[in-house]
């Protein structure tokens, strides 16, 4: 985490509750607008100081990161319970169809999961585990014979975030939005 605070150190209940607020606005925030959105405006939203913001988070960037951190830690969290569903071939296409939606509606995600997606190494980072998570979803859907065998976690990350762009240059109003994504899904199924 890119907090300030010192490792090991406990923040105060003030200190920890200003923290929480920051990141609850900031992820509001970095949804509507990305990361054009002013650290002062989040401070605004959060109902704090500006610095009371850089007090825990000295950049813009490490903001985000924290809160994009978070965001793909719990995307990961689901994914690992929806891999041991009793229906893993719909736990998997469903959140595959979810996270496309909402990394959409959620420009700030959108931006998280690209450059998730980024290092020629899936697994490398702490943005790995999303695809781990994935990869574990994707090998109970191949188990059940509802997703092709020759799909891997490499081209799962790839297939997701050409979904992403798909679907981002679909919304000039001449396809439905979740078009791409139902394309996408379909060439996923063994034939």
């Amino acid at each position: 985490m890119s907090d300030q605070s010192a490792p090991g150190k406990p923040l105060r209940a003030d200190a920890r509750r200003n923290r929480e607020r920051v990141l609850r606005a900031a992820e509001e925030a970095f949804a509507d607008e990305g990361m054009a959105v002013p650290l002062d405006e989040i401070a605004r939203r959060a109902g704090v100081g500006a610095g009371t913001v850089y007090r825990h988070f000295p950049t813009k960037e490490a903001l985000f990161e924290a809160v994009m951190d978070e965001r793909i830690r719990q995307l990961g969290e689901e994914a690992r319970r929806l891999a041991a569903s009793e229906q893993p071939g719909q736990a998997f296409f469903a959140f595959l169809a979810r996270v496309v939606d909402q990394a959409m509606l959620n420009k700030a995600l959108c931006d998280a999961l690209e450059a998730a997606g980024s290092p020629v190494d899936p697994y490398d980072g702490a943005k790995g585990d999303i695809w781990r998570a994935f990869e574990a979803l994707l090998t109970g859907a191949q188990r059940g014979g509802l997703v092709r065998t020759d799909i891997d976690v490499h081209d799962l990350r790839g297939l997701t975030l050409g979904a992403l762009t798909m679907e981002r240059h679909a919304r000039d109003g001449a396809r439905p939005p979740g078009r791409m994504t139902t394309l996408l899904l379909d060439a996923l199924r063994p034939t």
